[in-house]
């Protein structure tokens, strides 16, 4: 069997994901796995891991899911070998970073295993203001693309704006204010939904407050007489 990860926009009606199912059925394909993303104004955003006997059903499949009134396959791709659960990897990603005993392996943990789970092709954690880095995996965009990124996002949020809206939608970010940093994540092509940056915020919350512990800690040890 062939494992693909499939995107599919849905209206949010009751038999809406039935259909799908059947219509996935109907090439032979069997459903293994569901995530919804996002869902609202009437639209849901599903991602769902499909099993196939052939690779060559893979357009047919497309074809059959969007024979469903208002369903739209937004991307198909081929899944790891292996089947992941998105929670459970935010989870051991998690203990990665608070199991971590350095500062700088706190943001490297977050870079690495945290993009991992996002499914991004790079990550990067910035400075606030200067836009300095401090980790990065994949190929990340220019130090000055980055900063000019997080500066408007966060000239966004302080607005009261979504700030994700007018930017692009496959680059996700999330403020770590206690260490003045921000993670910045990316995957070309493919958009980062409600429950991917929720994911993001998270994970930056977690990394942050790790960071800052290590941060005190080291200070102690170096100063003594600033400890408790």
């Amino acid at each position: 069997m062939h494992t693909y990860v499939v995107r599919v926009w849905l209206p949010d009606r009751p038999g809406a994901l039935g259909a799908v199912a059947g219509r996935i059925g109907a090439v032979r394909g069997d459903v293994v796995g569901i995530d919804i993303l996002e869902s609202g104004a009437g639209r849901a955003v599903d991602e769902l891991v499909v099993q196939l006997p052939d690779p060559a059903l893979v357009e047919l499949l497309v074809s059959e899911i969007e024979e469903v009134d208002g369903a739209r396959v937004e991307l198909v791709r081929p899944a790891a070998e292996a089947i992941h659960d998105p929670r459970l990897d935010a989870l051991e990603t998690a203990s990665r970073i608070v199991g971590a005993g350095e500062p700088a392996d706190v943001l490297e943990a977050l870079c690495v295993h945290g993009g991992r789970t996002l499914g991004a092709s790079w990550a990067a954690v910035v400075e606030l203001g200067s836009g300095d880095l401090r980790a990065t995996t994949g190929a990340v965009p220019a130090p000055g693309w980055l900063a000019a990124f997080v500066a408007g996002s966060r000239a966004a949020a302080s607005a009261g704006s979504d700030p994700a809206a007018g930017g692009p939608d496959d680059v996700a970010w999330a403020p770590m204010p206690g260490s003045h940093l921000a993670l910045v994540v990316g995957r070309g092509g493919t958009a980062f939904r409600a429950r991917e940056r929720r994911q993001v915020g998270a994970l930056a919350r977690i990394a942050d407050t790790r960071h800052r512990e290590l941060v005190r800690l080291r200070s102690r040890l170096t100063h003594p007489s600033l400890g408790g």
